[in-house]
């Protein structure tokens, strides 16, 4: 269902709505935005609304800095978390230079233009994020602290699971904004917890995830509470995990999860600077349960892709090594241009490996292929990859390779 400006216009009237958020991410993924009053959504609409691209990570130097944000009216949603009266909504946008053009690294722009692709070969792709976040105390400041908020472990409940009522204000909010969360519950570290969400295409899933890492900072730190998605939070802890549930479906019908499955193991190496970004996203791959090796396998919680017990829509494969850090506008992209080549080759995975391999004999896994094990590793198949060159502007590859400048 498309929704019309006129319709748009129509209910920012008629809802009270007094401010409208038009909402953006920089290359790494952070959600940016600028707010308007009702009175200029007219000009957003035919003109867009400038900013000073030399400002965003990755969009450019001071010479050549205007960009413009044109909203996405389907994308438009109330911020329950605003007041009731005076209301606010959120859009997210498109971005275009001075010129009028696209923007080049404007990753939702990258992400239209995969699923654009995909769709010329009769292919459509659909994703289910399941991600994981550490809620930890606060001091008398607001500050975090090194306090996890509660000491659970793996699916407890209340009293010991201190963060249910959290995780059920997250999944409300969620569901008032159109996203539809499948379930939550306490995962293995302590203060740790997981939200999973129904699947999606491709532009809505990447919209809703990055949605819901506003969320839930935003809920946390009302409860008083700061939400850490990062990596690795805990050195001896298990780290957060952004796990890619993806499948593809062909115009004609046909089987196309093992194509998917080996286009991705054969471009996992070049791709995985962008689904972990940080120093840290490498200290928490190879251990509990987050992926070191190239490997698949039905079920088995310890390979790069499982094929989880599931039939008919939700039959699919789960990536296991990305983090919450991952912008998943490029995530997403990647994926389907790696499925795309798996497709088009009527690739076919190698065996799966059906062993644990935190559990095996070292010895064993001599000469097994790894991920990168460390950043700089990454930065090297990334650099040198004609993949990436094809799909993501040269600048954009460049600007990650260089890593994100202090904030």
């Amino acid at each position: 269902m498309n929704i019309s400006v006129s319709e748009i216009t129509r209910y920012i009237e008629e809802e009270d709505v007094k401010f409208i958020r038009l909402a953006f991410c920089d290359i790494f993924g952070r959600q940016k935005n600028v707010s308007i009053m009702p009175g200029e959504l007219e000009r957003a609409f035919e003109y867009g609304i400038s900013i000073d691209g030399s400002a965003i990570a990755g969009f450019g130097g001071i010479i050549h800095s205007d960009l413009f944000l044109r909203p996405d009216p389907m994308t438009i949603s109330v911020l329950p978390w605003r007041p009731e009266h005076g209301r606010v909504v959120r859009m997210f946008c498109d971005i275009y230079d001075a010129g009028g053009n696209p923007f080049s690294a404007d990753t939702r722009r990258i992400l239209k233009q995969a699923v654009k692709t995909a769709a010329e070969s009769g292919v459509s792709f659909f994703f289910g994020s399941e991600i994981e976040f550490y809620l930890f105390k606060t001091d008398e400041n607001g500050r975090p602290t090194d306090e996890p908020y509660d000491e659970a472990g793996y699916m407890d409940i209340a009293p010991e699971d201190k963060g249910e009522n959290v995780r059920r204000e997250i999944c409300l909010t969620l569901e008032q904004m159109g996203i539809r969360p499948e379930s939550s519950h306490h995962e293995e570290g302590p203060g740790q917890n997981e939200i999973d969400f129904r699947f999606a295409d491709p532009l809505t899933a990447a919209d809703n995830t990055t949605t819901f890492c506003s969320a839930v900072k935003t809920i946390a730190a009302r409860d008083g509470l700061f939400a850490d998605l990062s990596p690795k939070p805990i050195s001896h802890r298990p780290g957060n995990g952004f796990h890619i549930n993806i499948s593809a479906k062909k115009e004609g019908g046909g089987d196309l999860l093992m194509p998917v499955v080996a286009g991705i193991l054969d471009r996992i190496r070049e791709m995985t600077l962008f689904l972990n970004r940080r120093d840290d996203s490498y200290r928490r791959l190879g251990q509990q349960k987050a992926p070191g090796f190239i490997s698949w396998s039905p079920e088995n919680r310890s390979q790069l892709i499982r094929i989880p017990a599931a039939v008919g829509d939700y039959r699919r494969a789960e990536l296991r090594s990305p983090d919450p850090l991952a912008n998943p506008y490029l995530a997403f992209a990647l994926l389907i241009h790696a499925a795309l080549e798996g497709i088009d080759g009527n690739k076919q995975p190698p065996e799966p490996v059906n062993i644990d391999f935190y559990g095996t004999d070292p010895s064993v896994l001599f000469g097994s292929e790894m991920l990168p094990q460390t950043r700089e590793e990454a930065v090297s198949y990334a650099k040198n990859s004609d993949f990436i060159a094809g799909v993501l502007p040269a600048a954009l590859t460049e600007r990650y390779c260089k890593g994100e400048k202090p904030r």
